[in-house]
C-alpha cells in the first residue's frame, strides 16, 4: 500500500466525504482493486466508519475486493447479448483463461466479470476489455481479441 499516494488522492478530493466515490475509484486504479488494508487506512484518514465504505464497495460492480487482472474483460449478459450468444462466449473466455469468473488469470493478465449491460444493445453480443468494446462477438472471436492484448504486454 502506497500511503503517500493515497494521501494525495484523499487531498485532491479535499477530504470529503462526499467524494468517497471518487476517491475509492483513484484508489483502485493503483492496484486495480481495493485491499481490504487499504480500506481500513482510507476509513482512519477521512474519520469514516469501515463498514460504511464496505457497503460502498460492495455496492457497487465497478469496484473489487479481490486482485484482478491488468485487462478487466466485461461480458454483457443484457438481453439482446444474452440472446446473441453471451453465454457462449462467457464459457469460452473460461475455455481460453482457464479462469472462473472474478478471478485473475494465474500471470494476472486478465480476469472477467459479467455484466448486466453495457449500454451497447446495437452492438449485441459485446465484450468490453478495459474500455474498448468489441461488438458482434461469437465464441470464434474470443482468442483473436485475447491475442490482441497479450501481443500489446509482450512489446
Amino acid at each position: 500500500m502506497d500511503k503517500a499516494a493515497i494521501d494525495s488522492i484523499i487531498e485532491k478530493y479535499e477530504s470529503k466525504h462526499e467524494n468517497i466515490i471518487a476517491i475509492l475509484q483513484d484508489v483502485q486504479t493503483l492496484e486495480n482493486y481495493l485491499p481490504e488494508e487499504t480500506l481500513r487506512y482510507i476509513a482512519r484518514k477521512m474519520e469514516l466508519c469501515l463498514t460504511r465504505i464496505f457497503d460502498i464497495t460492495t455496492f457497487y460492480k465497478a469496484f473489487s475486493l479481490v486482485p484482478r487482472g491488468r485487462h478487466v474483460i466485461k461480458v454483457c449478459c443484457g438481453t439482446a447479448c444474452h440472446l446473441g450468444g453471451s453465454v457462449s462466449n462467457i464459457d469460452q473466455i473460461k475455455r481460453t483463461l482457464r479462469i472462473k469468473e472474478g478471478e485473475p488469470t494465474e500471470d494476472r493478465m486478465f480476469s472477467f466479470e459479467t455484466v448486466n449491460c453495457l449500454g451497447a444493445c446495437a452492438l449485441a453480443p459485446v465484450v468490453a476489455v478495459d474500455d474498448e468494446y468489441h461488438e458482434a462477438v461469437d465464441a470464434g472471436k474470443i482468442e483473436k481479441i485475447l491475442s490482441t492484448y497479450e501481443q500489446e504486454e509482450d512489446k
